[in-house]
């Protein structure tokens, strides 16, 4: 079961949440909070895998709560629902360590599939927020020749496939190779770049042009 913390400052938003929520097999909801500071409290108190976060809160925001439980709990995953997805508050939440943003559109099955990819350490955008973030952080051109900070060419590779938004086993399937193989590459690739997550990646991946 994944252990799922629901945190809106609309009661009437929060409580249909839960109960939508409550009729995924693999999803128990442990708690639900109002504010940024009843999430933080509740993340210590619950420990949740993943806790899905409105930004627009008042007093402590869900951006501000969001870059304190990804520092005191980094096991815990973050998927923002939120009706915004201008350029500011998507970068602001991936810049606080969100592993998720979806918008409040996003159906009973979508807000299941991004709480999985959370709780596996994985990261989901919808539609909308992808074409954005690919807007905003389009580089240059392709790079042509050698690959940048002493990636090998697969590293490169397995980097421009998370920026279109494969996960892992769709990676696999696409170059052929086990999962293993893929965390592995991953792993390689993101101690070159510095990277913490994916989200880190796409920025790296778009930025250099891969």
């Amino acid at each position: 079961m994944i252990r799922v913390l629901v945190v809106d400052d609309q009661q009437v938003v929060r409580e249909g949440l839960v109960a939508l929520l409550e009729l995924v097999d693999d999803i128990e909801v442990v708690g639900d909070g109002g504010d940024g500071e009843q999430a933080v409290r509740l993340v210590a108190e619950r420990q949740p895998d993943v806790v899905l976060m409105d930004l627009r809160m008042p007093g402590c925001d869900g951006v501000t709560a969001t870059e304190r439980i990804t520092r005191d709990h980094p096991g815990v995953g973050v998927v923002v629902l939120t009706t915004y997805a201008d350029d500011e508050s998507i970068d602001s939440a991936l810049r606080a360590g969100a592993r998720g943003y979806l918008t409040k559109d996003a159906g009973r099955g979508a807000l299941a599939s991004a709480l999985r990819s959370a709780a596996a350490g994985q990261s989901t955008f919808d539609a909308a927020v992808s074409r954005r973030l690919v807007s905003a952080l389009a580089g240059p051109p392709p790079r042509r020749g050698g690959q940048p900070d002493g990636l090998t060419a697969r590293e490169a590779e397995v980097l421009g496939l998370i920026a279109r938004g494969l996960t892992n086993a769709e990676i696999a399937a696409e170059l052929f190779i086990g999962e293993a193989t893929v965390k592995t590459h991953i792993n390689n690739a993101f101690a070159k770049i510095g990277a913490r997550n994916r989200a880190d990646a796409v920025r790296y991946a778009y930025r250099v042009g891969l």
